[in-house]
């Protein structure tokens, strides 16, 4: 009798173990490279706890803003915000998600991470392409102890390769953004935009194609997600931020940014954080925007997706300081939850 109910308690667990994956749901959503990193951890802790999966394409924050009006996916994910016009055009909400930071990676023999600096007005200069050569006279000002490293580069690798995004980008967005804030030529002759003219250089799909493209060009330098940079182990130059000081990007340097932000006076939370105030700020912090339905296509896919991210807001952090993002603050993950209401 005693091994009957031990069988039929077994059979029980198997049918509620199977029923419970046969429910499970999968959800897509489409963007942002920037924010990859993260949401691939996330997806991962929150598959093992709930059993469903999150598809996420890191396309691009313009093709996931064009799949979500769509209709395509989920969710979108971009860097940069969508108008107040867009969004009741196409019955769209957004909201933040994280914060990281956006770092100019070079490939310089001779220099390591966080040697070379360089002011705004010189680095929007190397992307106009008027400044050509790592020897340049501005660029030695800045580093005068780098002068011997710099003088003696010779051929293509005193040459320089700019490196940007071949795709519609929230990563170029923000920094283009930034190049626009710091230097009157940039914003006259090539503003800012998720896709731009660029004046010069060579483009690379996502922020995994500027990678693999400074890794393979002496003599380079693009902009990447700080993440990007540390896992392919990328040489960073520091930036001079909006108070004078000179700042390397981490954590800190990034939640100091963002603290400046008023996200309570920001309509659909559409605020930029670049070229922000505070000695210690570091001048392009970003924050991933998640873009969804206010009247929800698949009821069921837009609940799960809701709870994947109140998860990944209130609990997914320690996945995000892992990688040098900054979690959100909580009267900020508050504010978010309570503009959910708005969803249906």
């Amino acid at each position: 009798m005693f091994t009957r109910k031990l069988r039929i308690a077994a059979l029980v667990a198997a049918s509620l173990f199977g029923m419970s994956a046969v429910h499970a749901t999968d959800i897509t959503g489409a963007g942002s490279s920037f924010v990859y990193p993260v949401i691939s951890k996330w997806s991962a802790a929150y598959a093992e706890k709930t059993g469903n999966k999150l598809n996420y394409q890191s396309v691009g924050s313009g093709a996931g803003i064009a799949q979500i009006k769509e209709g395509t996916i989920d969710f979108g994910a971009s860097d940069a915000p969508m108008s107040a016009e867009d969004l009741q055009k196409f019955g769209l909400g957004q909201f933040p998600s994280v914060v990281g930071g956006i770092v100019p990676v070079i490939n310089i023999k001779g220099i390591d991470a966080g040697k070379l600096k360089l002011t705004g007005p010189v680095l929007a200069k190397i992307f106009l392409g008027d400044i050509k050569e790592w020897n340049n006279a501005e660029i030695l000002a800045l580093n005068p102890e780098l002068k011997t490293a710099l003088t003696g580069l010779e051929g293509k690798a005193a040459q320089i390769t700019v490196v940007h995004r071949s795709d519609g980008s929230g990563t170029s967005f923000n920094f283009t953004n930034y190049l626009s804030k710091v230097s009157p030529e940039w914003a006259s002759k090539v503003k800012f935009g998720t896709a731009v003219e660029w004046p010069a250089g060579v483009g690379g799909k996502g922020n995994e194609g500027v990678s693999q493209y400074v890794r393979q060009i002496p003599g380079s330098i693009g902009y990447v997600e700080y993440a990007y940079a540390e896992k392919n182990k990328i040489s960073w130059a520091q930036l001079q931020n909006a108070a004078g000081q000179w700042v390397q990007p981490n954590a800190d340097a990034f939640a100091a940014a963002a603290a400046t932000a008023d996200w309570k006076s920001a309509k659909d939370f559409n605020l930029i954080m670049t070229n922000a105030p505070g000695a210690k700020a570091w001048p392009i912090t970003a924050t991933t925007w998640i873009i969804m339905y206010k009247k929800s296509k698949n009821p069921e896919h837009t609940k799960v997706a809701f709870d994947f991210f109140k998860w990944s807001l209130e609990n997914g952090q320690s996945q995000a300081a892992s990688l040098s993002y900054v979690a959100l603050p909580p009267e900020l993950v508050k504010q978010i939850e309570a503009y959910w209401a708005e969803f249906k």
